[in-house]
């Protein structure tokens, strides 16, 4: 096919779509459907509403193939999990009695049964349960849902392309099931489980389907040798099938690298690549193989994980470089939709000069349809557009918005030595003992406690007018009372004010800073049902007054214990946010560390006697490939230790990371130079403490043992148990007992219950310990 027939053959696809609904029915319904107010068929029916409004949405929009398979009630690689019989023994008895309960039980547990392992998808705020697998693992197709969403779309007259998680990026992201051996790898399974693929695919063959996705974002990091065989093995025995559709492999968030020639050659029809900034080097190592004669390429053109317009001019540029390349380039965004929120047109809160700089998931689908408009029928079809488009893009350039001088100063004339404590960790801990007087083990919670009915009202009442701040202000303070005579009562050792006036973690800070800017329906999927309104930083970032220090200073009057003061660090202020994307993120992280620089330093000055910098998204952020990684670790660390660095040595820093793979970053996390860390333990069984006690690890922290994400209270001897397992490999007078993260997904009774046998676990070990 020629350049031009190739133009004239472009066509508007994504690769998937929130799921949530305008008006987060999916989180609704889900969650009635647990409490017992909300019926299976009654889920299922708001379920089936979501696909249809959504695929009525995007060939509204001019979308031509619509993704199916995407939706799912609580994560697609657990989906993944179910297709392919890959259901963990302890589950399978619920599964068996009724899929849908054994579903959410594989996700949250049950109190007598743990759930999967829960971690980020690759480098973005969204998680994935973990599948576990071992030797034993026999897998069997269970083709329904896809079968029966792909049924669904087509008889509503659309056309429709199944999207799946491709085997090796499954294999590549299970783990071993726990029992298993050391040194079993997930990928020995895979001429175990292509079998299985080739029955689904054969089964949505049967069903209509012309293409199938398969997606391999896996293959956009750094692969060993064998994992690339693995991969052309299996792309070569699947492509080999007589029974299947039209194969498209899809992969994204970074460039494919080793693994494009691959692909290029595996007897598949087509390849989805990203090239947006993130993976700018796929168009040049596409022209370095030879393009993909003879197959369909599909342009990852319009940003999937960002909020910001398109430069339609540019991306069209791209698209004009890759016809040639290709039989057939169809346009789409670089990744699933997933990552952004539904709609701006619902935010009213937005100047709407502003909000033309925005681009949520309707307006990327409007922005990909109008790119294969352009590619096939030329730039004049689409001139109003290119128009309209370059004056959004100069009108943000030029905004004042954008750009504070005093802040730019500010950054430039930063130091060395304002990113270092004034003293070594030894001398500061021996400050801290003796300020804080703490005992072995000491107790302590990550930060929030559960956002109960009432919170939430008052907050809503305070919006709607039905009360006035001081009337709001009456009722957080009755809820830090509370919690702070609850931690008391239950004998923790350090407290803290349980973040009742918090909306959430970045957007409670964002809300006060400058260069952010706020939305009111920008729900975007963290896990699960629990949904999150990342805020847009649009600007230079400065705090104008302190944030926090009126609640700690009011919760540290309460108690003669020590109460934290709470923030979240820098780099998760901007891995949460929708970040600008007009300047290097360093630069952004470094102004955003000096703002809470400023804030530390008003809690310090209000006598907080410890103060914890949250830094979860710090692992998250990490890019794919290791070529990235160390000029990101170097300006993440430091502007940590920029917000840190000015405290005295009696004032103890924790931080805090959750749900996330923190073995490569252990030298990083020892770079932060807090004296505590508290880290996700309980589901990955203490691995963490043992991944410290190899790097040689020299400060104190503490390993969760509690599972905050699963309703399940955990006994006291369990949680004992896995303090002894964390005293393998930390020493006792380093060793802190807490939860994995933050309490304000939890409801209040299962938090007292799991809280108290934590104590009581803490109590345990500590006397066996004095008592040896």
């Amino acid at each position: 096919m020629t350049a031009k027939s190739a133009a004239a053959a472009a066509r508007p696809t994504v690769y998937g779509y929130p799921r949530q609904g305008q008006h987060r029915e999916l989180k609704k319904a889900v969650e009635g459907y647990w409490k017992g107010r909300v019926t299976a068929g009654a889920l299922q029916e708001t379920a089936t509403g979501l696909r249809r409004a959504n695929w009525a949405q995007l060939a509204g929009a001019g979308i031509d193939e619509v993704p199916t398979g995407d939706f799912s009630y609580y994560d697609h690689v657990l989906d993944t999990s179910v297709m392919v019989g890959a259901v963990p023994a302890r589950h399978r008895a619920a599964v068996d009695a009724d899929p849908l309960d054994g579903y959410f039980a594989m996700a949250r547990g049950t109190q007598e049964v743990a759930p999967l392992e829960m971690t980020k998808w690759f480098d973005t705020n969204y998680h994935y349960l973990v599948p576990e697998l071992g030797p034993d693992t026999v897998f069997s197709a269970d083709s329904a849902k896809q079968v029966a969403e792909l049924t669904e779309a087509l008889t509503l007259g659309h056309t429709a392309r199944p999207v799946l998680v491709g085997p090796v990026t499954y294999l590549l992201l299970a783990k071993p099931a726990p029992g298993v051996a050391a040194g079993f790898e997930p990928l020995t399974l895979l001429d175990r489980l292509l079998p299985v693929y080739a029955e689904v695919l054969a089964d949505l063959r049967a069903a209509g389907a012309a293409w199938a996705q398969l997606d391999e974002p896996a293959l956009a990091q750094d692969r060993t040798p064998a994992e690339l065989n693995a991969a052309a093995r299996a792309y070569r025995d699947l492509g080999a099938l007589t029974d299947r559709p039209r194969l498209l492999v899809a992969s994204y968030f970074d460039r494919l690298g080793e693994a494009l020639p691959v692909l290029a050659k595996a007897p598949v029809e087509g390849l989805a690549l990203d090239f947006t900034e993130a993976a700018a080097a796929n168009l040049d190592d596409l022209a370095a193989v030879g393009g993909l004669p003879g197959k369909r390429l599909v342009a990852g053109v319009v940003d999937g994980r960002n909020i910001w317009i398109n430069d339609l001019e540019k991306s069209l540029a791209t698209l004009a470089t890759l016809l040639g390349l290709a039989d057939r380039v169809d346009v789409a965004a670089s990744c699933s939709l997933l990552h952004v929120p539904l709609d701006t047109a619902p935010e009213r809160d937005i100047d709407p000069r502003v909000l033309r700089w925005l681009a949520f998931a309707r307006q990327k689908t409007a922005e990909v349809a109008t790119l294969a408009t352009g590619l096939a029928h030329g730039t004049g079809a689409i001139a109003a557009e290119i128009a309209a488009n370059r004056a959004d893009l100069a009108s943000r350039a030029n905004s004042p918005l954008t750009r504070d001088p005093a802040v730019r100063a500010r950054t430039a004339a930063v130091t060395g030595a304002d990113a270092r404590r004034s003293q070594p960790y030894p001398q500061r801990a021996a400050a801290q003992r003796e300020r804080l007087g703490l005992p072995l083990l000491p107790t302590t919670t990550v930060g929030s406690f559960p956002q109960t009915g009432e919170v939430r009202a008052a907050r809503a009442d305070l919006r709607a007018g039905r009360i006035d701040t001081a009337g709001y202000e009456e009722r957080i303070a009755a809820e830090i009372a509370e919690v702070i005579a609850f931690q008391e009562k239950a004998g923790i050792d350090v407290l803290v004010h349980g973040e009742a006036e918090r909306n959430d973690m970045v957007q409670y800070f964002a809300e006060q800073l400058t260069g952010y800017l706020a939305t009111r329906h920008g729900w975007v999927q963290s896990y699960g049902t629990r949904y999150v309104r990342p805020p847009v930083l649009a600007g230079d970032v400065s705090r104008p007054a302190p944030m926090t220090v009126r609640w700690t200073a009011y919760a540290q009057s309460l108690t003669g214990r020590p109460v934290k003061g709470m923030l979240t660090g820098p780099v998760t202020m901007l891995a949460w946010s929708f970040v600008r994307d007009d300047q290097p993120l360093g630069e952004t992280a470094a102004q955003v560390a000096l703002a809470l620089r400023d804030e530390v330093a008003d809690l310090e000055a209000a006598g907080t006697p410890v103060i914890q910098v949250d830094e979860p998204a710090l692992r998250e952020t990490l890019p794919l490939r290791a070529a990235g990684r160390p000029a990101y670790l170097r300006w993440a660390t430091r502007a940590f230790r920029l917000t840190t660095g000015g405290v005295a040595p009696g004032t103890q820093i924790h931080t805090h990371m959750c749900y996330a793979e923190f073995g490569d970053i252990v030298q990083a996390i020892d770079d932060l130079d807090a004296d505590v860390i508290s880290l996700e333990a309980a589901r990955s069984h203490m691995r963490v403490a043992h991944e410290l006690a190899a790097h040689g690890y020299p400060r104190e922290a503490g390993p969760g043992v509690y599972d905050i994400h699963s309703p399940r209270v955990p006994d006291a001897e369990e949680a004992a148990a896995l303090l002894r397992e964390g005293l393998a490999a930390i020493p006792a007078e380093r060793l802190w007992a807490n939860p994995d993260c933050g309490l304000k997904t939890r409801g209040w009774p299962e938090t007292r219950a799991s809280l108290e046998n934590l104590v009581a676990a803490a109590r345990t070990v500590r006397a066996a310990l004095t008592a040896s």
